[in-house]
């Protein structure tokens, strides 16, 4: 067990990646394909049964397994031979069947969709969620005005609750885009040696197989690994994602800031040698996988190009990488659901934020007003030299617009956060009509 196994994970799928598991699956698609093929008539259904109730994951010897994975190039041929051996000792007849007319691919790949599927079952009821606790928080903070900033500098105010539906939206086309690719990834694989089939690998047998394992029949794509890629794709959206909402909370928990905070907790956020310290731990851990997931996508997009039937390293590229995929972005999804969940606003300090500048982030108020008798392009040139005196004498910008302009009118309305956030609200609650 890794030091950091809870840490940028999540326990609730730990079982999920770890050998045993996986063996697990390998041997439920031994017998699905045993049951399969007697449910078509190719083999004795005596044997199917007897096959099938030796595919428990406790017979097998794990540790010679995996020392045996180095000559046999891939797991599932120690493993066939293993459990031939295992049938042979009880039933000579029936260890005639095993793994009949398949290849190791086939049962590989089967169990990697069997695994993606449980994992997205899991994945779709945590972005549930993430979602339902977003379209909480936006409701919360429909008017909760706060400074908008654009390349880290205060731009003009906008409302909480604009920045939260920016992150709610994100997360729902994530929900839409596994819903689509579920129906292009789970699916079996069962073509045999080079995905045409035999006499013991038929439409027939696909179907079944497919029916007893809860997937989707499939034409074979050995070597057509643009699914796996689609939705390792996927998880490296859903993680930058996740990450945006975190780099966000972070930079708002700054010291200078300190208009949010991810929630306390006995020992959270402490330093090692600064008492006053609450950090971002949450947030830090989000980005720390976010930026680990690129690296991954690039290297299962680098394997879709495999020679013929069968590739001779690319294959083999995927199994750790998506793997490592799928356990980042589950242990980022936890996490979102409980910093979300947990965080504190502090709607005065937002307030306060907003006045640091004197008044320059109503700038463009400002300007559209006197644009109504300047013009625009004059408009613009004398609130920037508006601005300009304002910051090298540190006045406020209402007071030098007031010398400059005596005539303005409805001065005081420009300089209110509420009437500077233009259609945050309206398009807010827009939004939200989606989600009731």
């Amino acid at each position: 067990m890794s030091l950091y196994a809870e840490t940028f994970y999540t326990r609730e799928l730990s079982e999920l990646f770890e050998d045993r598991y996986a063996v697990s699956q390998l041997l439920r698609v031994e017998a699905a394909l045993a049951m399969a093929q007697a449910k078509v008539g190719i083999i004795p259904e005596a044997a199917a049964k007897t096959i099938a109730d030796c595919c428990v994951v406790d017979a097998i010897d794990i540790n010679a397994l995996k020392n045996d994975v180095v000559l046999g190039g891939n797991v599932a041929i120690p493993l066939v031979k293993q459990l031939t051996k295992l049938i042979k000792n009880s039933d000579f007849e029936a260890s005639k069947y095993v793994h009949l007319g398949a290849t190791s691919q086939d049962i590989i790949d089967t169990a990697t969709i069997s695994t993606s599927k449980e994992y997205i079952e899991w994945l779709e009821v945590k972005l549930n969620s993430l979602e339902t606790i977003l379209i909480d928080l936006t409701k919360k903070h429909i008017d909760t005005i706060v400074m908008g900033r654009t390349l880290l500098q205060q731009a003009k105010p906008m409302t909480f609750g604009l920045k939260t539906a920016g992150w709610l939206e994100s997360i729902s086309r994530s929900k839409s885009r596994l819903y689509d690719l579920k129906s292009r990834l789970l699916c079996i694989q069962l073509g045999g040696a080079v995905g045409s089939g035999n006499t013991n690998i038929t439409t027939d047998v696909q179907f079944v197989f497919a029916k007893l394992l809860g997937l989707s029949p499939s034409f074979p794509w050995q070597t057509q690994r643009d699914s796996l890629v689609e939705f390792a794709s996927f998880l490296g959206i859903l993680s930058g994602s996740l990450g945006k909402i975190a780099k966000d909370i972070s930079l708002l928990m700054q010291t200078e800031v300190a208009e949010v905070f991810e929630g306390a907790a006995e020992g959270k956020g402490g330093s090692s040698t600064m008492p006053h310290k609450r950090n971002p731990v949450g947030c830090a851990l989000i980005l720390s996988n976010a930026a680990r997931t690129p690296g991954l996508i690039s290297t299962m997009l680098s394997a879709m190009p495999q020679e013929h039937e069968r590739s001779a390293g690319l294959w083999h590229t995927e199994w750790e990488t998506l793997s490592q995929l799928m356990s980042l972005t589950a242990g980022s999804l936890e996490k979102a659901v409980d910093l979300i969940g947990d965080l504190e606003v502090d709607k005065e300090r937002m307030l306060q934020n907003i006045e640091i500048t004197n008044g320059l982030i109503y700038a463009e108020k400002v300007s559209f007003q006197l644009s109504k008798t300047l013009g625009k392009m004059q408009a613009h040139e004398s609130v920037k030299k508006a601005c300009k005196i304002a910051t090298q004498q540190r006045r406020h910008l209402k007071e030098v617009v007031l010398e400059m302009h005596p005539q303005i009118e409805n001065i005081d309305k420009l300089f209110q956060p509420k009437n500077a956030i233009g259609n945050s609200i309206i398009w807010v609650k827009n939004l939200l009509k989606a989600y009731s």
